[in-house]
């Protein structure tokens, strides 16, 4: 049985932690509105590219000699995986989430006889998938400086780095696996084949009524001006969507342990009340004996 001070020493420690999960919360609470402000105003634009490109590629058909990054290598051999994750914990299972779709990608690869590389974008992902496939590792994107929801140049660079590996035919497909806000309690993970590029099946295409178009230039030089934005505009979109749901997991949890603790702060209280009390009965036994012996 715990000492009256050991109790009171507990709910003093939980009341402690309370208080940060609370202020962990709010601060959540705060970045998610902003992150998802950020999230929303992104989504035209990024539509919008996916749907000139679903355009230009339907016009060019089967051609050949189109753009690498539309037309891919030719082969299915090599895949490269681009994890995305938060940087810091203590926000649910949001990483795990990510990272089991990662797995299991990986694995239905491997059973495949594929060749997988795995690239990283954030600290979580890279130190859960570091203890089963370091071997596996290519590089990895560190997100620590950034601040606010600034993920341009992040983006871009990285977009850059994966066009670069496949000119220098270091892969033949890359898949992005991250985790797409849908609402403040769902985040879905998905996993999206930037290259060769391809563009949602719900992207919004042009009906051209047999109407023939002339392009200047061609179509093949603007897919290939187009392209590689629109791989940045992808990558930049999903970080954006990580990052509002990152900070929505984030609240939640946090939400949870709040009302965690204050639980346990309440069952805490009762066992130190119903000690006192029993050390209160026993003195007053004490004392009732010792009268009654004089």
């Amino acid at each position: 049985m715990p000492s009256l001070k050991d109790l009171k020493n507990r709910i003093n420690s939980v009341k402690s932690t309370r208080k940060i999960t609370k202020a962990m919360q709010m601060v959540a609470a705060a970045k998610l509105k902003r992150a998802q402000e950020a999230a929303s105003a992104s989504r035209p634009y990024a539509q919008r590219m996916a749907s000139v490109v679903a355009n230009l590629a339907g016009s060019m058909g089967d051609r050949a000699g189109g753009p690498k990054l539309l037309s891919g290598t030719g082969k299915d051999q090599t895949h490269l995986i681009v994890v995305m994750t938060a940087e810091r914990g203590l926000c649910g299972g949001f990483n795990t989430y990510v990272v089991k779709e990662a797995r299991s990608l990986i694995r239905k690869l491997a059973t495949e006889g594929k060749t997988v590389k795995i690239l990283t974008v954030g600290k979580k992902g890279r130190e859960q998938l570091k203890r089963e496939y370091s071997d596996l590792f290519v590089g990895h994107v560190d997100l620590s400086e950034i601040r606010g929801n600034d993920y341009t140049d992040a983006g871009i660079g990285l977009g850059h780095d994966i066009t670069a590996r496949f000119e220098d035919e270091e892969f033949d497909v890359a898949t992005l696996v991250y985790s797409q806000f849908k609402n403040v309690l769902t985040q879905l993970p998905v996993a999206q084949q930037l290259i060769p590029a391809e563009a949602p099946e719900d992207a919004e295409t042009v009906d051209l009524n047999g109407a023939i178009y002339q392009y200047e230039p061609s179509q093949e030089e603007i897919l290939e001006t187009l392209l590689p934005r629109y791989i940045n505009t992808q990558i930049i979109s999903a970080m954006l969507e990580s990052g509002a749901g990152e900070q929505a997991a984030r609240m939640s949890a946090m939400d949870n342990a709040t009302r965690n603790a204050g639980e346990m702060i309440d069952d805490l209280s009762l066992q130190y009340n119903r000690a006192r009390q029993a050390q209160i009965t026993k003195e007053l036994i004490e004392i009732i004996s010792g009268a009654e012996a004089l």
